[in-house]
C-alpha cells in the first residue's frame, strides 16, 4: 500500500474544550505510531455526544473512535444494530478522588458569596448547563432534583449555554447561580490559576468517566489493538508525560456493565429541552 492508499483511522472527540484537545491529540499520535496507521482527528465542540434521534458519524461511517459523553454511548450503543461498542480502556485522572479509578465527578459550583451548602439550598436560582447531551453538566442535576422529589421547575430559570467553560464564565459575569462542572474541567482550570470566583457546594458520583467507543462494524483486531495500545500507552516516558500533561495518568480497564447505572439515571432523568435551547458558540 503507498502512502497515499495509507489506511487512515478516523477520530472524533465531543469532550474538547471541557478537555484539552491536546489530550485527544496524544492519543491520536499514539494510535498512529503503535497500529501503524495514520489518523485524522476532528473536534466536535456543538455537544458532548450525538443525539439518540439525531444523525452521527458512526453509523454513517465517517468516524471510527469516538470520545463522548457516557449518555451517548448508552443511546448509540442500544440501536439496533448498535452504532458503537466500548473500548475496554478509559481515562484515569489524578483527583485524588478517584483513588486511581476510571471514574470523575459532577461538581455543582455557585458564586463564592453563595450561602448554600447543597443543591437543596438552591430553589429559585438560576442554573446553567453546557448541552443536554452531557452527564455531568446536565443529567446528574436532574438525577438529584428527582431525588429531591423536585424537577427542573424548581429553578427560576434554565439555560443551555454550550460549554462548562461557558458555564463558568456566566456564573462569574453574573448572569447565573449555579452550574454542574465536570470535575476534570474544574481541576485543570484551577491548575491553571483560574478560579472564575466559584466554589463547589456539592459533588455528585462517582461516575465511570467518558468513554472511547469505536464503530461497531470496525474490525475485530483493529478494536483489540486499540485498546491495546491505549493501555500501555502510560508505560512509555513520552506516553505518560503526554497524559499527564492534561491530568491523565493512565488508562485503565471498563466494561460496558460498568456504564449499567448511567442506564438507569437517563430512565429516571429523560433528556428533555429546557428554556432558551442550547446555545451553539462553546
Amino acid at each position: 500500500m503507498s502512502e497515499g492508499e495509507r489506511e487512515v483511522l478516523r477520530l472524533v472527540t465531543y469532550l474538547a474544550p471541557g478537555l484539552p484537545l491536546e489530550l485527544f491529540e496524544a492519543v491520536a499520535a499514539r494510535l498512529a505510531s503503535t497500529l501503524g496507521v495514520a489518523t485524522r482527528l476532528t473536534s466536535d465542540a456543538t455537544r458532548s455526544a450525538p443525539e439518540p434521534d439525531g444523525p452521527d458519524p458512526f453509523r454513517s461511517g465517517e468516524a471510527d473512535v469516538g470520545f463522548l459523553c457516557a449518555p451517548g454511548f448508552v443511546w448509540l450503543a442500544a440501536l439496533r444494530p448498535p452504532a458503537v461498542e466500548l473500548v475496554p480502556a478509559a481515562f484515569v485522572f489524578d483527583d485524588p478522588r478517584c483513588a486511581g479509578r476510571p471514574v470523575y465527578f459532577a461538581d455543582l459550583v455557585a458564586p463564592r458569596s453563595w450561602r448554600g451548602s447543597s443543591l437543596a439550598d438552591m430553589r429559585g436560582a438560576r442554573w446553567v448547563y453546557n448541552d443536554p447531551c452531557s452527564l455531568s453538566g446536565y443529567f446528574s442535576v436532574l438525577a438529584a432534583l428527582a431525588d429531591l422529589g423536585v424537577g427542573p421547575d424548581f429553578f427560576r430559570s434554565v439555560r443551555a449555554v454550550g460549554s462548562h467553560h461557558a458555564a463558568l464564565e456566566a456564573i462569574e459575569r453574573g448572569e447565573a447561580d449555579c452550574a454542574a462542572i465536570d470535575s476534570n474541567t474544574l481541576l485543570l482550570e484551577r491548575r491553571r490559576g483560574v478560579e472564575h470566583g466559584v466554589r463547589v457546594i456539592e459533588s455528585f458520583g462517582p461516575f465511570p468517566v467518558q468513554p472511547v467507543v469505536v464503530r461497531a462494524g470496525l474490525a475485530r483486531e483493529r478494536k483489540l489493538a486499540i485498546a491495546s495500545a491505549l493501555l500501555d500507552m502510560h508505560v512509555s516516558t513520552a506516553g505518560a508525560a503526554a497524559l499527564a500533561r492534561s491530568g491523565v495518568r493512565r488508562f485503565a480497564p471498563i466494561s460496558a456493565a460498568d456504564y449499567e447505572p448511567e442506564r438507569g439515571l437517563l430512565a429516571c432523568a429523560p433528556r428533555r429541552s429546557a428554556p432558551g435551547g442550547v446555545a451553539a458558540a462553546r
